[in-house]
């Protein structure tokens, strides 16, 4: 790797970032191997009506970069013999065997509901095929969040998981609330809270200090604050914050952390599950995982219905792509350099992710924009993964920043 040419590049495409026609406020982003960071850059500022300069140490909202985290609590108890991925996942979760089928809409607004052919198996809410979606990504939840009051995944409380099926569990992938499931069984198998699993289980093997569900007034010191992308390119500073505490450590969405701490996250999974202080998942389990548990499914595009959640989105138009337990896998050679069978996924602030087993990198992108989608942000961060293996393919001594 020619660790010379990479962070130059790398600074520059940062720099670009808060510079362009329509920037983003700030960005953090960090390269790693599988023994620590190669890469740490930040440019911008926190908010866009303040002059605080982003910085390496900040607390982003992490939105769906949590999922991986939620499903390796769910891997943990699967080693340990306290749950089966194939069987119904009632046996451990008995308020999701109540879920029905909605097939549309009767003429007085109605849902109309159904029993599923089959049940909903934990196998299938790690691969988002459970059934479940989110109301910014599907027009039948839109209507039930303005008809009937369905509250939204962001005010963290239990009504807003108690959503209908939107097809029979199995038949097909589609993103949403599965990985918030998986959370609450995982609490319902362990007897405690998620964030007590994370911080115990996975957080402390990991080294990783600062992730956590409910914000305190010292990290919140150094949150980065959210901002709207309007039409005309320019920011609007948000003054959001997810509820703190929640009513429910929502396992699809709901962490803060740092860039840095989500990059020893990073390096467990290049590490076969072996963290700086302690093993979090066996070698075993780490492989099994990482397979791709869709069969013959496929990862589709994300439409957005919501213009101020989500944009159309897409990770590599035309290619083929799967899901392992915890994360997407691109089929193919992505245009990045991204090798097949690599995994990543995304936030929905703009944060982005990928992990190279293979070659043995990882990275991470995070900014704090909606929607989803930011033309700017998820192209410099697509300019960033491609620096490092243009890097990649040109060798040097390998040397840390």
């Amino acid at each position: 790797m020619n660790t010379t040419s990479f962070p130059s590049a790398a600074d520059e495409i940062l720099r670009r970032a808060v510079t362009a026609d329509a920037p983003v406020p700030g960005v953090v982003a960090m390269v790693t191997d599988r023994v620590g960071n190669l890469y740490e850059g930040a440019a911008g500022v926190r908010r866009v009506d303040a002059d605080t300069a982003i910085t390496p140490d900040d607390i982003f909202a992490l939105f769906s970069t949590t999922k991986a985290v939620t499903a390796t609590a769910v891997l943990q108890l699967v080693e340990q013999g306290r749950v089966d991925l194939d069987v119904p996942a009632r046996t451990y979760l008995p308020q999701i065997g109540a879920s029905k089928v909605i097939d549309g809409f009767t003429a007085s607004g109605a849902p109309r509901l159904r029993e599923p052919k089959r049940e909903v198996t934990t196998r299938m809410l790690l691969t988002h095929t459970g059934g479940f979606g989110y109301d910014f990504f599907n027009s039948t939840y839109a209507r039930l969040a303005e008809e009937l009051g369905q509250p939204s995944v962001i005010t963290a409380s239990k009504a807003a998981l108690t959503t209908p099926l939107l097809f029979d569990p199995g038949e097909r992938w589609e993103y949403g609330t599965n990985l918030d499931w998986c959370g609450q069984l995982v609490e319902a198998v362990t007897g405690e809270r998620l964030g007590e699993v994370f911080a115990t289980r996975i957080f402390e093997p990991l080294g990783i200090e600062d992730m956590t569900f409910e914000l305190d007034d010292r990290r919140r010191a150094r949150l980065v604050g959210m901002h709207a992308r309007n039409t005309d390119g320019s920011l609007t500073p948000m003054d959001f914050e997810l509820p703190s505490p929640p009513q429910v450590h929502m396992g699809g969405h709901g962490l803060y952390g740092t860039v840095g701490d989500y990059m020893r996250f990073i390096r467990m999974w290049l590490n076969d599950g072996e963290g700086e202080h302690g093993r979090v998942l066996s070698a075993k389990t780490v492989q099994m995982a990482v397979q791709n548990h869709l069969g013959d499914l496929k990862v589709t595009p994300l439409t957005g219905v919501i213009p101020s959640l989500s944009n159309d989105a897409e990770f590599f138009p035309g290619l083929s792509k799967s899901w392992s337990l915890p994360f997407m896998i691109n089929d193919e050679q992505a245009p990045t350099g991204r090798p097949a069978g690599a995994l990543g996924w995304a936030g929905l602030a703009n944060l982005f992710y990928w992990i190279d087993r293979s070659n043995g990198y990882g990275g991470f992108w995070a900014t704090q924009i909606l929607p989803f989608g930011d033309p700017t942000s998820f192209g410099q961060y697509l300019e960033f993964e491609s620096a490092l293996y243009t890097s990649i393919r040109q060798p040097s001594a390998a040397v840390r920043y």
